[in-house]
């Protein structure tokens, strides 16, 4: 089929979707978001960015080391990235033309809703939400760290992929049974 007079000679311009979040730890519903957002883009730019306001269970290396190990089979459409400051300059800076959010409950769709106006305001970055599938819409990586700061890891086999099982297993037997994080509502453990 021959090109239509408006697309002939115009280049395809790539479609990238940068996907932030402090991803500590990356859970499953953070990989279903991935595995189908991938689908959506050309390129899908996972980064990693840093939360002052939190202490953190995994470095920022361990994440990325993590990421990558658990995105290896994703193609070469998918990075894995860290990045810091705010996330609207990185996503101007990588030229991406999405950022991608995962929604997990109505709490999700107000506060992504005003950051999503607030981000094409101020830097005309549009959002594109992804569902969490449903087996997952009921967690959070802050929930993950309670759950795991206060029983059992293996009660989280079915929210957590098995490498961020095994470290956290292993950093709870390095710190004597606790998982060393502090909540930004001052609950620490």
């Amino acid at each position: 089929m021959a090109d239509s007079p408006k697309s002939a000679g115009t280049p395809k311009v790539a479609k990238t979707a940068l996907f932030p979040g402090t991803f500590d730890p990356i859970t499953n519903g953070h990989l279903d978001v991935i595995h189908r957002g991938r689908m959506l883009f050309d390129r899908l730019i996972v980064a990693i960015g840093q939360n002052p306001l939190k202490r953190e269970v995994f470095t920022v290396d361990e994440r990325f080391e993590m990421i990558e190990e658990l995105l290896s089979d994703c193609g070469d459409n998918v990075e894995v990235r860290t990045y810091s400051g705010l996330t609207v300059d990185y996503a101007r800076q990588i030229n991406a033309t999405a950022i991608l959010r995962g929604l997990r409950n109505v709490t999700d769709l107000n506060f992504e809703f005003q950051l999503a106006l607030t981000n094409r305001a101020v830097a005309d970055v549009e959002t594109v939400f992804i569902m969490t599938a449903e087996s997952y819409s009921f967690t959070s990586s802050t929930l993950i760290r309670q759950i795991a700061s206060g029983g059992s890891i293996d009660r989280l086999a079915r929210l957590l992929p098995p490498v961020v099982l095994e470290r956290l297993e292993r950093i709870k037997r390095e710190h004597g049974g606790k998982i060393p994080w502090q909540h930004t509502d001052g609950f620490k453990e």
